[in-house]
């Protein structure tokens, strides 16, 4: 089985407001960057939209080792997401979990590979997570000026 690091971070500016996503993929010395917007959207869906679509491109079983400064995808897909399927994907307020159409995503995805996730905290001179942050950043201000 290959193994892959998968780099990911969004950006919003405003939450709601336009948003992007980064993300990097690398195997051995092959690297792919990719990037996207929405025009409204939150930070939280650009964070685990950065996830999916690194995760999307993978076009075989991998070993990923995804590295990522969102807590909340972190949290979500390791502990959280076990509760919200016993519950009905209701949280622990009893109301509807936020984003359970990238969370089913999320997770039909992860299925495919053997993962392992890391958190990294931003904005701290990690190189690959300043990356990510800057394709985000710039997909988030792209759109926000009326670009695609």
């Amino acid at each position: 089985m290959k193994r892959v690091e998968l780099f990911t971070d969004g950006a919003c500016k405003g939450n709601p407001g336009p948003g992007g996503w980064g993300a990097l993929l690398r195997m051995g010395p092959h690297e792919k960057e990719m990037s996207g917007a929405e025009a409204k959207t939150t930070n939280n869906r650009m964070e685990m939209t950065a996830a999916i679509r690194g995760l999307s491109a993978l076009i075989e079983p991998c070993e990923v080792d995804i590295y990522t400064d969102s807590k909340y995808l972190i949290d979500g897909i390791t502990k959280w997401v076990h509760g919200w399927k016993k519950r009905g994907w209701v949280n622990a307020s009893k109301k509807p979990v936020m984003n359970a159409d990238l969370w089913h995503d999320l997770i039909e995805l992860t299925a495919r590979h053997k993962v392992e996730w890391h958190w990294v905290k931003g904005h701290s001179g990690h190189p690959e997570n300043d990356r990510v942050d800057a394709l985000a950043s710039d997909a988030a201000e792209a759109i926000a000026a009326g670009g695609t």
